[in-house]
């Protein structure tokens, strides 16, 4: 074991802390759906992307430019995150903006910045 590696020496279960967590757990179909909500800020594209919007609304051209990919592999990562529920659209006449679909993904996605940040300032 190395000098880094926190473990714990003792045996004992508390009782009492695993009936009270054991209580409040959710059930393993929603631990599913959060770790597969998770999985989709595993592709760094979508990552891009979801950073790309939460600074604007943009349609499939524009992040295209932006990320130098083609508009058929912006559509992809798209309609993934649309069908997570992470984007929504708007027309404006022959016009589809993107933008987050709600406060609750610029959090995620601020939040997460905000923590790599201070760890890479702590180095």
């Amino acid at each position: 074991m190395g000098k880094s590696e926190v473990t714990c020496d003792c045996e004992v279960i508390h009782e009492d802390l695993v009936k009270k967590v054991k209580e409040q757990l959710q059930s393993e179909e929603i631990i599913t759906q959060l770790a597969n909500f998770y999985k989709i800020f595993s592709d760094t594209t979508r990552v891009k992307i979801l950073y790309a919007l939460d600074k604007s609304d943009l349609c499939v051209c524009d992040i295209s430019a932006l990320l130098n990919m083609s508009i058929s592999a912006v559509s992809h990562q798209l309609k993934i995150l649309r069908d997570s529920y992470l984007v929504k659209t708007k027309r404006e006449g022959k016009v589809i903006y993107y933008s987050l679909a709600d406060e609750h993904v610029q959090i995620i996605i601020e939040c997460g910045l905000e923590h790599i940040l201070e760890k890479n300032n702590q180095k």
